[in-house]
This record gives structure tokens, sequence and C-alpha cells, in this order.
């Protein structure tokens, strides 16, 4: 692979032509090492080559065999891809058709030189090529319920509110009253469903195209007897478009390969119609305290209980995924009640300090209040801040010659109301401008307001607490909703004609056979089979164990006195090998607000007690509430001393377990570049479309900031395979990009050199050239993992960095493509898969969920897209949530079974425990470099959002703001780069 700086036309050009430089690996050797690979100009097709071996490996007595996989699992192309040359000068990338030539994807992408591309028509995702067919059948339950088709024209009309509303809850109310008023006479008898914003549906036309009405609406908030302020609003209601019934139940029969979204829009908000009515609708969720009694979470907040709701395509036709939510509320507290459990109960009697103050301003912000004070009068106001004087001293101007009169006085004289707690500050509410003050103790919180920041650790663990359900009671909750949502009754559902089952759905599944794992030819046992999706290391030892030699460790923790932090390091040493008793210098006691300071004093140290030579590992012990010490640790250490760190609470420093260290030792082996364990099958080249060429695994996410009001840059990792055939190593690049942006900005980009012209990089390119460092080969096939994409950025999010992974390749060498499997991992979603029957031990784990291995591809997936569902883990509480798995792109031409194989295979490959994980590896370690990542933004950035994305590249020193006024993130040492230093 030469390291070129040209720019090359991207042409893809038949897939055999990106084959035709590689020649089938010779068989390999015992120790899974085959000859270094050849190119050979004569060799065959890739889509001629036989299948693997068949040489399965001998009969187990523990009943199984090494690979339960079909020999096959690539499909043969339907066609060539071919594609029109295209003069040079067009800057212009061509897509080949996907493998079995489907509509779509034979067409060209052009797109602006890293630009979004301008078009989301021209490619068609990659079709289904089958039903899988490997693992042992049976039957799960779905929380999907057959929601049947209307047989009626569906209308939508433009609204036009005047004066402009920007609540939803007004728009509702302004035209709930207009169908009160108007609906058996100019409605036609219509009951139409509004989305709250600017549109209506109907079932059938409206006797107008275009009508203007007058509503009144009065003010509520003015209380019962006082006067009431009447708002008079204009509404004009106009046609704008039938929606198609025909192509959508087209497209439901899989006629179609596109989705009519607004037909499947207007059913959605039909039947939101009534739920939003009676609940506190937010987002896609309901909440409500009569769903079930809310749970304090501490500090003012509480948990409603909720239901999720979303009408979804499915090969069983339309289907009603509902699901059970849960999430945090304010609680409609009298204000002062609430800064007492924010601030505990002496703060009534006690003078406020000024982290006080910023405690309660931050907890209030925005939050409405109803005031208490004038009897009927329940007058709602949003808090803006806080008084920095306590109310004993506010006055205010009461007329124009400035006559000053003190809060205190005015609440007396003008409602007899007297304000008890003077020492405490007033709220401001309203416009800031104008002073609007209100005693904290005259107020009360609103009902059903969410709360949208950050919970404290205390509070994530009440919530879970709640949210926690086993499969059964979880099942039992989503049937009583959809009965007490009663769709049969519902006067929207019947308008338009909906019919909703009440019924989860029952869905064939396959359960995958788990994987054998090789293990280091002097352990007593060499290989494992795990038993339901988990095993131990009892007997066996890590098939690359690497030595430390070089170690050092530092206690932050108060508490743990040298001895014991020794004992530790012991019990450590004794539990890794191959790891040197004696540290180099002796166990160093810091302060956790001296991090810098001790952390250099430890690498000098040691530097200079081992002539030059640098530490291998640090050993750091933590208390177990560190504040910022371990985000500051490891962004000290990964991009300023290029040391690998290791950190360990107090509490199990103290409290030290066999599980533990083993787990420890199983981090430390893999972040100084060893390998736990690996696929039998892979050192055997016996996992398809894997082990026959080499391969590169990508995984890719982007993680947000947390809190909503954050504007902080978001955060994009990707991790790469460095080995093959054993695809267990992955090399992380991370970069900072615009605040929210979901589309990997730093996958490939190029910038003008003085000297050099114009140069190439990008994360993509780099981990490229890292594989053919490490393997000596150049990837010829690419399977790409991304995470965290909702359904609506599918089309975007492919086009961009489809394209972006085309011209890395291009950058590389002229006519290098390799052929790309693109693929979206998504766990937040609300499908649950339950068993047929709880009762039924053989077909659930110990927590009562279904076994590890089940996938689904049937049924409640997409009717023509290649998907599927996959729970590869077994439970430990609650109920299992499956991964998603949408194929959007394939020119490797895997059939359902190899995917689904494949990637339930790597869920065993998980190096952080012995357990199969929830989610593929490469996805979940892209997602823990994204999180590390964060930590290595300085404090400003973190709250200003001032960061760019071309910042794996970049030297702390010299980051200037990049194009895009984002800050890069302080480089990564190279050898931090080559490990897996985030797990």
């Amino acid at each position: 692979m030469k390291d070129s700086s040209e720019q090359h036309l991207v042409i893809k050009t038949h897939l055999q032509n990106t084959m035709n430089q590689s020649q089938k690996q010779p068989k390999t050797a015992q120790n899974g090492k085959g000859p270094p690979h050849q190119e050979l100009q004569n060799s065959k097709p890739h889509n001629q080559t036989s299948p693997p071996t068949k040489n399965r490996g001998r009969r187990r007595g523990r009943g199984g065999r090494k690979s339960d996989q079909n020999d096959v699992f690539m499909r043969p192309s339907s066609r060539p891809c071919t594609v029109a040359h295209k003069p040079v000068n067009q800057v212009c990338d061509l897509v080949g058709s996907n493998a079995n030539g489907a509509v779509g994807n034979g067409r060209s992408l052009c797109a602006t030189e890293m630009g979004f591309p301008t078009s989301s028509k021209s490619l068609s995702f990659a079709p289904r090529p089958g039903y899988g067919q490997v693992g042992t059948k049976c039957i799960v339950k779905a929380n999907h319920f057959f929601a049947e088709l209307p047989d009626k024209d569906l209308n939508q009309y433009d609204v036009t509110i005047t004066p402009e509303v920007a609540s939803r809850t007004v728009n509702r109310a302004i035209m709930a009253e207009l169908v009160r008023l108007y609906k058996e006479s100019d409605l036609g008898m219509r009951l139409p469903a509004y989305d709250g914003r600017k549109s209506l549906y109907t079932a059938g036309e409206l006797p107008f195209v275009w009508k203007e009405f007058k509503i009144k609406l009065v003010d509520e908030l003015d209380g019962i007897n006082g006067p009431k302020r009447v708002r008079e609003y204009k509404v004009v209601i106009k046609f704008a478009a039938r929606a198609n019934m025909h192509h959508l139940g087209q497209f439901l029969a899989g006629k179609r390969a596109d989705a009519p979204q607004e037909a499947l829009q207007i059913l959605d908000i039909v039947l939101r119609e009534l739920s939003t009515k009676r609940y506190c609708p937010i987002g896609r969720s309901f909440f409500s305290p009569s769903i079930r009694t809310p749970q304090r979470l501490g500090d003012g907040l509480e948990s409603w209980c909720g239901f999720y709701q979303s009408i979804r395509p499915t090969q069983m036709g339309l289907s009603l995924n509902i699901d059970m939510a849960s999430a945090a509320f304010i609680e409609p507290l009298p204000v002062i009640e609430f800064v007492a459990q924010l601030l505990g109960k002496d703060v009534l009697s006690r003078t406020l300090s000024d982290s006080d103050r910023v405690k309660i301003k931050k907890a209030l912000r925005g939050v409405k209040v109803e005031v208490t004070h004038r009897g009927t009068v329940r007058r709602k106001y949003r808090v803006s801040g806080l008084t920095s004087q306590p109310t004993r001293e506010l006055v205010f101007p009461v007329d124009d010659n400035s006559t000053m009169k003190s809060v205190v006085e005015y609440f007396q004289e003008m409602y007899g109301f007297t304000i008890q707690h003077t020492h405490l500050p007033c709220l401001q509410v309203g416009n800031q401008k104008k002073a609007n003050y209100l005693p904290m103790e005259a107020c009360k919180i609103v009902e059903g307001q969410r709360y949208t920041k950050r919970l404290n650790e205390r509070q994530i663990t009440a919530l879970l607490k709640v949210t926690c359900q086993r499969p059964r009671d979880r099942e039992n909750d989503i049937l009583q909703t959809v009965q007490q949502n009663a769709y049969d009754q519902d006067l929207y559902a019947k308008e338009f004609g909906i019919k909703i089952s009440e019924k989860l759905a029952s869905v064939e599944a396959r359960i995958l056979p788990a994987p054998w794992l090789k293990y280091h030819e002097n352990g007593k046992e060499k290989d494992c089979l795990p038993q339901v999706g988990q095993w131990n290391m009892m007997n066996k030892k890590m098939i690359n164990g690497m030595t430390v030699s070089r170690w050092a460790c530092i206690n932050f923790s108060r508490s743990v006195q040298e001895s014991v932090a020794r004992g530790f390091c012991n019990e450590l040493a004794q539990m890794c090998q191959e790891f040197n008793p004696e540290p180099v210098i002796p166990i160093h006691n810091a302060r956790p607000d001296q991090v810098e300071k001790a952390l250099k004093h430890v690498y000098h140290s040691s530097m200079s007690k081992t002539k030059g030579k640098e530490l291998e590992l640090l050993l750091a012990i933590l208390p177990d509430n560190n504040g910022s010490l371990y985000g500051d640790l490891k962004r000290i250490c990964e991009t300023d001393l290029g040391i690998i760190s290791q950190c360990c609470l107090t509490k199990h420093v103290f409290k030290i377990s066999k599980q533990y260290l083993a787990n420890v030792s199983l981090k430390i082996n893999v972040k100084m570049g060893g390998r736990n364990t690996v696929l039998l099958d892979a050192i055997s080249c016996r996992i398809p479309l894997v082990s026959d060429i080499p391969t590169i695994i990508f995984g890719a996410d982007v993680t947000h900031p947390e809190n909503g009001e954050d504007s902080s840059p978001s955060i994009a990792a990707v991790v790469a395979s460095q080995d093959w055939p054993e695809v267990t190593k992955y090399a992380g690049l991370v970069c900072a990009q615009a605040h929210r942006q979901e589309l990997i900005q730093d996958l490939y980009k190029t910038w003008h050199d003085p000297v050099r012209g114009t140069v190439s990089g990008g994360m993509i390119r780099d981990l490229l050239i890292s594989f053919r460092k490490a393997t000596g080969q150049k990837p010829l096939r690419i399977i790409f993992y991304r995470d965290g994409v909702s359904e609506g950025q599918f089309y975007q999010v492919l086009l961009y960095e489809l394209d972006a992974i085309r011209k890395a390749c291009a950058s590389l060498e002229p006519n290098y493509q390799p052929p790309v499997t693109f693929i979206i991992v998504q766990k937040r979603h609300h499908t649950r898969l339950f068993a047929n029957n709880h009762r039924d031990r053989s077909s659930t784990d110990r927590s009562g969920n279904i076994l590890p291995g089940t996938v689904v591809d049937s049924k409640i997936c997409h009717p023509t897209e290649f998907d599927f569902y996959l729970c590869s883990h077994a439970g430990i509480q609650g109920t299992s949530r499956p991964a998603h798995y949408h194929v959007l792109w394939d020119e490797n031409n895997f059939t359902a079974d190899g995917i689904q194989s494949l990637t339930n295979n790597l869920c065993y490959t998980y190096a952080r425990c012995t357990r199969s994980v929830s989610v593929v590896p490469p996805a979940y370690y892209a997602h823990l470099a994204a999180f590390r990542a964060r930590f290595y933004m300085e404090p400003d950035m973190q709250e200003n959002g001032s960061t760019d994305g071309s910042g794996h590249t970049s030297t702390k020193s010299t980051r200037a703001v990049g194009e895009s006024g984002v800050r890069p993130l302080p480089a990564l040492k190279e050898n931090v780069k080559r490990v897996m230093f985030y797990c």
C-alpha cells in the first residue's frame, strides 16, 4: 500500500477486479500464523473462491463441534458492478452496485469534496439476501402489536395560526376549541388528528379546500373568580396532500423499496392523539404519575413511569411497538421544600453560602413555578435566576417617581402575605431586564416537568431500581398498558379505521451456537466452549500473555496504607503471572489535587532508575469518589507522558477478590498489546468472509454531551482490527467535532502543505496504514460497524462516510477499492424479545431472559432491507435488549447466516470480561474510546464547546481552532495509539 499524496478518481469496477490481487491463503500452521501473503496476478476471481475447509476438528465429549456454521456464507453476485468512466476533472466518487445489482446502487454518488452529499435518492440500501438457517429454531414473543391498515383516504392539511404560538400545548388547545365549535358544521363531522405544529390530518376530505376560523381562548392561568384574559387567534386550514395508502400496502408487501414516510407519520400521529391528551408527552413516550406511583430519586426529583409508542413497518405489516419507560421529573413541591431537599433542612435557619446559591440557581433555572399566595389565582412563571441579596434587603420602584418599596412590605400590603424566611433570596422570573421577584415560599413547582440535566450517581442508582424489571414483569406491564390504552375504544383510531391487536407478536427465532475459544497451548484447557454466554479463566492461560517488567504504582487514596497497597500489587502480580513482583520505584503516595505533579515525578524517577527505559505500566489506586481525578490521570498519561495506566478503586484494594483481579489482568494484557483469547475458527481460517482474504473490521461511534445545556463538542471515535485472521486487537483514534454533529468529519481529509503540496490524512487512512504495518497485508475487504445512528440519518451517514472510506482507500494506491460492508448497530431502540414460555427453564437464562445467540430476521424486521435483531449476551438483571443490526451496504455478498454468525462470534472476543457482550466489540470499543476522549478536553473546551475535528494528529501546544470552530483534541502518544488503551 503506497502512501501517496496524489488524488485519484475512485472507480468501482467489477468486484472480482479488487479480489484478483490476492490468492486464497495457504493453510495456516498450527499456531495460526500462515506464510506471508503473496500477491499473484493469475489468481481466481473472489466469487469463485472454494469454500472454507471442511475439516471441522474432532468431536468433543461435551456435545459440540468446533464449528457449526455452514460451509458457504457468500452469495454469488447476480451481475457485475459496472460504471461508466468519467473525466478526472469531475470530483465525483462512483459507487458500484450492490452485490445483487439492486436498482440505485450503481448510480454515481457526486458529493462536494468532504462536504454533505447533495442527494439521498442516489442509492438504495442492501436488500435482504434471504433468511438465516443456522441455529436451533424456537419461538419468542416481541413487544410488537399488529396494526390493521385503514381502507380510508388520509388527507393532510396545512395549519397556520396567527399570532404564531411557540407552545404545542397552546396550539393543541386552540385546535381542540376549533374542533369543539365546528366539528358538526364546517368540519363535516370529521375528527381530525393534529401534530401540534403545522399539520392536520383527516380520514376523508373536509368540505372545503381552504377556510379561515376565528378562535377565542380563555387564559385559565388568571384564576377562577378574577378577571380572565381572552386571546383571539386566526386559524387557516388549507388542503395540502393525500397520503398514498396503496404505496404503503405495496411497501409492506415487499413490492416497493421506498417507505411512504408521510402515510406512516399520519398513522403515528393518529395513534398518539388520545395519549397526548391523557398523559405528559415527551418525545415518543408518554408519562403520568397515575400509571405507577412516582418514586423519589433525591434532591427534589422523582421518577415517573410511562410507555413508549411507535408505529413501524415490518414484514408482518404495520406494527405498533410498545415498551415501558421511566424518566426523572422535578417533584411538584413548594419551592422552599425543594431547596430543603437540595441543601438540607437547616437551610431554613441558616444564611446561604455562595455555593448554595449557585446550586439552587442551577437546579431551578428554566423551571416553571406557580404562585400560591393569591388564593385561586395560580399564575405560572419560568425561573430565570436568583437574587444576589436576601429577600429582606430587596427593594424596587413602585411608580415613575422612583418611590422604593421593599419586597417584604409589598407582599404584606398587596396580598396580606407575611414572608417568613426573609434570609433566603427571591426567585427572579420572566424577563431579566425587568426584574420580577417572587419569594420562594410563595411558589410551588408546576407538575409534569422533565429533568433534563445530568443525574448524580445516587439518582441514577435509584432510577435504575425503578426501571429494572424481570422479563415476565415487563411483558405483563406492556400488555396491561395496551389494554389500558384501549385502542379499540380510541375515537381517533376508529375515525381513521386503525385496529390494534392486543396480543404480543409471536416470532420465529434461532439460537446461534457459541463459538469455540482458543487459549494457550501450555494451559490445562487449550480451548473452551462457553456455556450460556459465559466462561472463566480457570485452568487457562492467555493465548498471547504479555510480560510486565517495568511498572510503578501511585496511591491517591489516603485511606490505603502503603502495606495494603503493596499487598494488593503482589496479589495482582501473582494473578498476571508474567509480572515482575517488584516495582521500578517504591509505591508513591500523592494527593488527588496534585495529579500532574505526582505523575511526572513517578515518570521521571522511573526513567532515571531504568536508565532511560520507559515504564510499561502504571497502577493507580484512586478514592472511590474521585471527581475529575480519573479523567485528569488518563489525559496526562495518554496525551502527555505516553504511559499505559490501570486504575483501581479503594474498595477493591481493601476487598481483594479473585474475580476482580482476573478481570483487571485481562484489561492489563490487552493494554500491553496482548491477546486474551481468539476464536478457534479464526486461527483455523474457518470464518467465512474474514479468514479467506485479509479483512479489516472497523467500529465507529459519535458521543454527544449528555447534558442538554452543554454546548461542548461531540467526540468521534474509530477503531480498527490490527490482526488477521484473529481479529481481536483494535487500534483506536479519536477526534472532536462540532456540537451534536453525527457525521464523522475526520474519516478522511486533505490539506495543503507548503512543501509536499496536497496531503491526505484522516482516521480511516491512518488505520489502514496501521493494519498494513501490523500484519504485512493490505486489507482486501472492509467491514464497518457504525454505532449511534438514528433511522432518520441512515442515508446521510452512509453517503458521507462511505464516500470518505472510498477516498481514504484511493489516496493510498491507484484503483485500491476493497469491497465494503457497512452495518449500523443500534441499541437505543424499543424492541424486546421474551421467552414463549417463562416457565420453561431450558429456553431462558438464569435471569429469565432469552438465551444468548437468539437471532430474529423475520416478521418484526424491515419488509425489504437487510436487518436483524441479535441478543448475543446472557442477562444479569432486568430485561435484555437485543442489538439491532442494519446492513445498509454490502459489496461482500454476505448471506444472512454469514453476517449473523460473524457478529455473534465476535461478541465472544470482548477483551474486558469472560462473557459474550450485547454489542459487537468493534462498536463497543469505539464507544469506550469516544467516552475516554471526553477526558482529553480541557475545562474551557468542555464548557464553551470551542473545539474541531482534526484532532487526532495535532499536538497539545499547537492546537489552533479548526475551520469549523472546534479546537482539536490533544494527540495520543504513538505507543498509546497502537494498543487498546481505552479498555
